[in-house]
């Protein structure tokens, strides 16, 4: 039974993930290899909950409640140490994921389900970082985690039923809908995704419309809740990129390779939401 959850990582994903399996009743640790990323990211979860009570959407007893059970500390070995599940969601490298884990094994209880929110990277690779790569699974979550509903839940070849189980069940405990998909690159979301939004990238760069045409051909022509450029913006050029160049190397499929517009924005910096500049200009606001 998972009574406690380790988060690691503070960022843009990891705050979230650590605000909403708080609200789900779960006693949560959040952490990241830099400390001082620690206190930005509890403000940035009182002020969703903050939001989500002026909204309606939380009970003030709610969200206070969450906030009693978040607690942040300064290591993820301490993290971890009394963890039933540990939740990694820190940058898309798979080296470093890979050294996280043997961390996280050696620190972690016997019977602990280890998850990670890559949202492409092999599951498979991750978990050979791990001394139980059977309790090892995808949980990928989709940005912002406070509001969207999909949750992808990702099973190697090892992956035991068990921990496929515990991950679904912590996820609908979290007011996600879980789907169970095979570790094959890009999974199914991210293969889709980033299909979609390379293509609308290489339309910019054919001059073919403006990126709000072309996202609101696909908001009422197909129904989708945010244009793909939109979409790209929010989770970050430079995710896209390297998202990208993964599935063009492990699929050869030539409808992966990055558009040149996507590498020179980069290059730039225009990185979308985050550097308050992308297809469209941004805001910068505190909270996400």
């Amino acid at each position: 039974m998972i009574k406690r959850i380790a988060v690691i990582g503070a960022g843009t994903m990891g705050h979230g993930i650590a605000q909403m399996t708080a609200l789900a009743g779960y006693a949560t640790c959040l952490t990241d290899a830099n400390a001082k990323a620690l206190p930005a990211a509890l403000e940035r979860v009182q002020t969703n909950l903050a939001g989500g009570v002026s909204r309606g959407k939380i009970a003030k007893e709610a969200a206070d409640a969450a906030l009693e059970r978040l607690e942040t500390v300064d290591t993820p070995a301490e993290a971890v140490q009394e963890a039933d599940l540990v939740i990694e969601a820190i940058v898309e490298n798979l080296d470093v994921k890979q050294q996280l884990f043997r961390l996280i094994s050696a620190n972690v209880p016997d019977t602990a389900v280890l998850a990670s929110n890559t949202s492409s990277l092999s599951i498979a690779a991750i978990a050979s970082g791990a001394t139980k790569p059977e309790r090892v699974v995808g949980m990928h979550f989709f940005n912002p985690v406070h509001i969207m509903k999909l949750l992808e839940v990702v099973r190697h070849d090892g992956t035991d039923d068990a921990t496929v189980d515990t991950a679904v069940a912590v996820g609908i405990a979290m007011g996600k809908e879980p789907i169970v998909v095979r570790d094959r690159p890009g999974f199914a979301s991210s293969r889709l995704g980033i299909a979609i939004g390379l293509e609308a990238m290489r339309m910019v760069e054919e001059e073919v419309a403006l990126p709000e045409a072309i996202d609101k051909a696909m908001k009422l022509g197909y129904g989708h809740p945010m244009g793909p450029l939109e979409l790209s913006d929010l989770v970050g050029l430079d995710v896209r990129l390297s998202i990208a160049e993964y599935l063009h190397k492990e699929l050869e499929a030539p409808h992966f390779e990055p558009p040149q517009i996507l590498r020179e924005m980069v290059e730039r910096g225009d990185l979308g939401k985050k550097s308050g500049k992308g297809f469209y200009e941004w805001p910068k606001t505190k909270s996400s």
